[in-house]
């Protein structure tokens, strides 16, 4: 933690960075509505005009943005003022929304699949092929929540397909270097999932009592939740981890290789960038902030970034 350094502050709950190579990266504000490019020199300047919640990002295979919107949420605990207690006024769906970086024109994508709502969407993650996986965590309220989901998706607002139905909070959402492997970060349970792909699109389920037909691969005892996360080179997955305020490095195989220890207890996301991918960009979104360190091993080159 000592070499981490602050690149941004005054960020309204940042999620969803992604490392652009002229050295800026862009990020949702969450409680902002709006997604944000800040420039090597900490210059932020607002991209499009998301509204609601934007929350993941990644650059598609067009070169735009595609942001997960949850939709918007009200921050109102006196003691955690960065916890969402409830869906902002008007609130009726999460969205997929395509932002062009270079005009901001603005565009929803998807708000349904099949008779279902879009709830929250919260994290995304392009193939190969160019389409896209991304998880919804489920709306939050005062007396119930709506149970979560892993989609997939094409980015022309062609197709979208429910993969996975019920999952708690799916969070994080990431691909294995060989993209045959898709992993979800469950928060509440602090669990890491996997789920082997056959196809893109297409997950082989396990029956029960496989979690969620999926493979477990860790979880971490205590008051800790998982958020979202990113791969590296090597196949480790980095999940950032709340209230004990850390980055989690965890192997395919589930050891737990490292925890990175950060001056928040709600580091939210985690991207590689610069030249080498061994700068990570952090967002921690507790005191609205993003940092970047060098790490130690390079992070997975992601599919179509800019």
């Amino acid at each position: 933690m000592d070499q981490l350094r602050i690149l941004a502050t005054d960020l309204g709950f940042p999620e969803g960075p992604v490392a652009m190579k002229d050295g800026a990266v862009i990020v949702g504000e969450i409680s902002g509505g709006r997604v944000t490019r800040i420039a090597p020199d900490g210059g932020k300047r607002e991209i499009g005009k998301a509204g609601g919640g934007p929350n993941g990002v990644a650059i598609g295979p067009d070169g735009a943005l595609y942001v997960c919107n949850n939709g918007g949420n009200q921050y109102q605990d006196e003691e955690f003022p960065f916890l969402a207690t409830a869906p902002l006024p008007g609130y009726t769906t999460g969205s997929i929304q395509r932002i062009d970086p270079r005009t901001g024109d603005t565009r929803t994508l998807y708000t349904h699949c099949g008779g279902n709502k879009l709830s929250a969407p919260n994290d995304i993650v392009f193939d190969r092929q160019g389409g896209f996986y991304f998880t919804d965590l489920g709306k939050r309220y005062a007396r119930h929540r709506d149970n979560g989901a892993l989609f997939y998706a094409l980015p022309d607002g062609s197709r979208i397909t429910e993969l996975v139905h019920p999952i708690i909070t799916p969070n994080g959402v990431g691909l294995s270097p060989d993209e045959k492997t898709v992993y979800v970060a469950d928060t509440e349970a602090a669990r890491l999932i996997a789920f082997d792909i056959e196809s893109p699109g297409v997950l082989r389920r396990g029956k029960f009592p496989a979690p969620y037909g999926g493979r477990l691969i860790a979880g971490l005892p205590g008051f800790q939740r998982f958020d979202s996360l990113a791969v590296q080179e090597n196949g480790d997955i980095c999940v950032a981890t709340l209230m004990s305020g850390h980055i989690t490095v965890i192997a395919p195989d589930g050891r737990i290789v490292r925890q990175v220890k950060m001056p928040d207890p709600y580091p939210t996301n985690i991207c590689f960038g610069g030249a080498d991918r061994r700068t990570a960009f952090i967002t921690l979104s507790g005191t609205g902030r993003l940092a970047a360190m060098d790490w130690p091993e390079p992070g997975l080159a992601l599919n179509f970034a800019a």
